[in-house]
């Protein structure tokens, strides 16, 4: 009789626990790169929504109500910010959103780019991993400061996962050392990887300009043609959000073959080769490493 009321008890209490078991932070990502990062960092405590997905082009996205009711529901809203997210005051408006957002880009200093003229500052500093140790940090902070019950958690993390960036920074000079520094010219379909470029002493070459929605004049197409005829680069990739059109048709007339698929602004969907950042970045500077070692 005893067991048998301890058990009663016990199945009594159970629903009891299950509702008092804390509720994850909800968490909204602009997109898929930094949405691998926030989960990174905060764990088990978090629920990360990304707004633009695996695969998808931040630089033409369109919010739509689904997007406006996850940011309102957020308690933190991440940017990668540097004008990358020209969309998102927009939507913070529609949304009504009065959390916190946080652009995980602050502290660093950008790279300035021209283009049609003008001077640009370039968004795309998560292509250097050493900027992405940032990144974390301001995560961890952001996280830190709403969830402080957990910071000490988020700390722990993001601390771990620094060590991991280092780490990766470290790999990929050794890999690139086997290339002699006159091989180390690409051609991608869109200025993206200027700070991989900085970083690691790669040249790369692109029709068309850092937003996907600019398209590459005649003038500029043929140019590049010229260069890559005289300096014999074959070394030519297509991103996983950009139609390969152009750089086909840049292949064709400069008689080279498109070598592969980079993910530059997006991870690739779950099994694909890129499902997060690390895995991005190694798939990359490996499929890079076969194309230079061509020219």
């Amino acid at each position: 009789m005893l067991r048998r009321a301890l058990i009663a008890l016990a199945l009594l209490a159970a629903p009891a626990l299950a509702v008092s078991a804390p509720a994850r932070l909800p968490v909204v990502a602009s997109f898929s790169i930094l949405g691998d990062l926030v989960q990174q960092v905060g764990g088990d405590k978090v629920e990360v929504t990304t707004l633009v997905g695996p695969d998808q082009d931040a630089h033409v996205f369109q919010p739509a109500p689904r997007d406006a009711q996850a940011v309102t529901r957020a308690k933190v809203v991440f940017l990668n910010g540097l004008g990358f997210e020209g969309w998102m005051p927009r939507l913070a408006m529609a949304s009504g959103f009065h959390g916190l957002q946080v652009q995980v880009s602050a502290g660093l200093q950008p790279r300035r780019m021209q283009e049609d003229g003008r001077d640009h500052l370039d968004p795309h500093a998560w292509q250097d991993p050493v900027n992405v140790q940032t990144y974390v940090t301001n995560i961890a902070q952001a996280l830190s400061h709403v969830d402080p019950a957990n910071a000490a958690y988020y700390q722990q993390r993001a601390a771990a996962y620094r060590q991991q960036l280092v780490a990766l920074e470290g790999w990929v000079r050794q890999q690139l050392g086997t290339i002699a520094p006159a091989k180390r010219k690409v051609i991608t379909s869109h200025d993206a990887f200027g700070y991989c470029a900085a970083r690691f002493g790669i040249e790369f070459l692109a029709p068309q300009g850092m937003n996907t929605d600019a398209e590459a004049s005649a003038k500029d197409v043929a140019r590049l043609v010229q260069q890559i005829r005289r300096e014999r680069v074959k070394a030519v990739f297509v991103e996983n959000i950009t139609n390969p059109r152009l750089l086909d048709q840049l292949a064709r007339e400069a008689q080279i073959k498109v070598g592969g698929e980079l993910y530059s602004d997006a991870l690739s969907k779950t099994g694909g080769p890129a499902g997060n950042y690390l895995a991005m970045y190694r798939y990359n500077i490996t499929t890079l490493l076969a194309g230079m070692r061509q020219n």
